[in-house]
């Protein structure tokens, strides 16, 4: 059974996932990558401040394909998570509650997700066509330079994704080899 996580999420909302939870997202998300994490760091160090409140958000690690005529946006899969890892824990204590994007996370994010309440979800890539689909409205906030990997505020309906990470650090990852190990 799939949950309904409708943007504004709170902290205890994000506290209830539970690694291995299908949630269906909608509200607002922010997308950005690599070169979009960078400079947003780099911003804050200087002055201070993020581009947007990032105070209760999720970051979606896509950056998309351009939009066919007609469409909002292009085809928009997840980005390995892992390259944005040594962003991760600025963000996160400055309040960031939720990451989408695919693949495995190092301790260090992990440990700041526990210690600040947060969440890690996956979404399924090599359907990046499927997922723009569920992106309804999407602007470039910031960064217009870097192209596809701009800052942008994306509107979703039902984004698919499942929790891997929960706030207490369950992995779905790792409780998924091992029950595979035990099947065999």
């Amino acid at each position: 059974m799939e949950k309904k996580l409708i943007y504004p999420w709170s902290r205890e909302v994000i506290r209830a996932l539970r690694s291995g939870d299908s949630v269906l997202i909608t509200g607002t998300i922010y997308m950005a990558r690599d070169a979009a994490h960078a400079k947003m760091t780099e911003d804050y160090r200087l002055t201070g401040k993020f581009p947007f409140d990032i105070k209760g958000q999720a970051i979606y690690y896509a950056g998309p394909a351009p939009a066919a005529p007609g469409k909002v946006i292009g085809p928009a899969g997840p980005t390995t998570s892992g390259r944005m890892d040594k962003f991760t824990p600025l963000l996160l204590d400055n309040g960031l509650y939720m990451m989408i994007g695919k693949g495995g996370r190092s301790m260090e994010v992990v440990d700041s997700m526990k210690k600040n309440g947060c969440a890690y979800l996956a979404a399924t890539g090599g359907v990046a066509a499927l997922l723009s689909e569920c992106i309804k409205k999407q602007e470039i906030i910031s960064y217009p330079e870097l192209g596809p990997e701009a800052l942008r505020k994306l509107y979703v309906e039902d984004f698919p994704a499942i929790v891997i990470i929960d706030c207490d650090g369950n992995n779905l990852y790792e409780t998924g080899k091992q029950k595979y190990r035990k099947n065999i």
